[in-house]
């Protein structure tokens, strides 16, 4: 069985971030026509492009169909096959280190000096730690066939 291609031809060539989503798509499949997926993934593959060439007249809802398929496609097989894409984690664990450890040093940074203006201190340090937490899970994820 093969993955069923984007049936979509984009008239205005002006729309560069649709050029850009569709170009994006298409990579994506190309990629996935060169590994070995079960039936099951394939199916649910195939329906996300399907989903995407029934749907879809304008520009705007293209591109928003175009990103929701590429989305699920890729939580499926992070779920499934335990495939990501180069810099998952990394960006992944980027956000989360800002949120989890950024913001709570940043408070403590600004109590202990009596200034909340201390606050984004911890945001970067936070930032950086993160990356490194997931660098780390990206270089993990490659060195298993993952990636």
């Amino acid at each position: 069985m093969h993955v069923t291609r984007l049936q979509r031809q984009v008239a205005a060539p002006a729309n560069s971030k649709l050029l850009g989503k569709v170009a994006s798509f298409e990579e994506l499949i190309r990629e996935l026509e060169h590994r070995d997926l079960p039936e099951s993934i394939l199916l649910a593959i195939n329906a996300q492009v399907e989903a995407v060439n029934r749907r879809a007249t304008g520009d705007q809802a293209l591109r928003k169909d175009l990103r929701k398929a590429q989305a699920n496609i890729f939580k499926l097989l992070e779920k499934e096959l335990k495939v990501v894409p180069k810099n998952f984690y990394r960006n992944r664990w980027m956000a989360l280190g800002m949120a989890v450890i950024g913001i709570p040093l940043g408070v403590a940074f600004g109590a202990s000096l009596g200034s909340m203006a201390f606050l984004g201190v911890g945001i970067p340090i936070g930032m950086s730690i993160g990356m490194a937490l997931g660098a780390g899970m990206d270089k993990k994820a490659a060195e298993e066939g993952g990636s």
